[in-house]
């Protein structure tokens, strides 16, 4: 297949990596890739030897003429490619944000032939939006296996990482109060990828969450997550099973943190049961496999 990836994104967070991902099994498994991207994610393309340009109007257009489907990754580009795409379109939907309303709204989702949602609960937005049940697929996001041997969790040096973002919808003011009320410090963390196999506890407190491929990330490299009973948060950390979850107060989060510090077995076993079940349900290979089949039933 011919596929165009096209993602607006800027930075370089949870969905510009799993368009990344996507790219890399993609080519791998033989499809021909161009990706139309910004800032960070299009460097990243480039520098792995991706045929990539930077996103807009005219390269859209005229990418969009070479490839057998389109797959918009976000928002914006989802808007580009309604108006400028004249074959199968595919998108993505990372987010719990309801569907504007409105006729322009309607227009714009009956134009992709497959919706891609990245959990139920987004898929279930989707269908209150208006899409129809037989468009959209749930296919989770992937994360990569650690490279690298681990240290085993009660002698990683870092207790407890949390993502530093200025993201107003995640919760970093919820945690900084509920460490204040803890006693146990947190460390902020720009780099997770790098940082999280130090780590023994994962903190990600969130308003709204399509997943959460963070908490994906730590489960993966072996650390315990501690995260927000909100949305997709609750599809990614199965409570008491591999992570814990807890309401958005800063009083929660302080006992669920002390809890922890204060119970390595549980820490433990937690992140054990994390990883094996992000091995399981959460791998790169499933997420472009399944992704692969969404294109093939919409050139079918």
């Amino acid at each position: 297949m011919r596929i165009l990836l096209a993602d607006s994104g800027g930075g370089m967070r949870g969905g510009q990596w799993q368009t990344l991902y996507l790219a890399r099994g993609l080519r791998d498994s033989g499809d021909s890739v161009r990706m139309l991207a910004s800032g960070d994610l299009l460097a990243a393309a480039r520098a792995e030897g991706f045929d990539a340009a930077p996103f807009g109007a005219a390269a859209l257009w005229r990418w969009s003429r070479w490839a057998d489907i389109a797959h918009a990754q976000d928002a914006r580009s989802h808007t580009a490619a309604a108006l400028l795409r004249t074959g199968p379109l595919v998108v993505s939907r990372r987010v719990g944000f309801p569907i504007r309303p409105g006729a322009a709204s309607r227009w714009k989702y009956r134009r992709a032939g497959k919706y891609i949602a990245i959990s139920r609960y987004v898929a279930r937005v989707l269908a209150a939006g208006g899409v129809a049940p037989e468009r959209i697929v749930v296919v989770p996001d992937g994360v990569p296996e650690p490279a690298s041997p681990q240290l085993a969790l009660p002698e990683r040096p870092v207790q407890f990482l949390a993502l530093r973002t200025n993201d107003p919808m995640k919760g970093d003011d919820l945690l900084r109060n509920a460490a204040a009320l803890s006693g146990i410090g947190v460390t902020w963390s720009t780099r997770i990828a790098k940082d999280l196999p130090n780590a023994r506890v994962f903190v990600y407190i969130s308003r709204s969450e399509g997943l959460g491929s963070a908490a994906l990330l730590a489960m993966a490299n072996g650390a315990a997550v501690l995260a927000s009973r909100v949305g997709g948060l609750e599809e990614a950390v199965e409570h008491e099973k591999n992570g814990l979850l807890v309401e958005n107060r800063p009083d929660a989060i302080a006992a669920a943190m002390s809890r922890l510090a204060g119970d390595s077995a549980l820490a433990c076993s937690l992140a054990a049961s994390g990883r094996e079940r992000v091995q399981r349900e959460f791998s790169l290979a499933k997420m472009v496999d399944g992704t692969a089949e969404v294109y093939r039933s919409v050139l079918q």
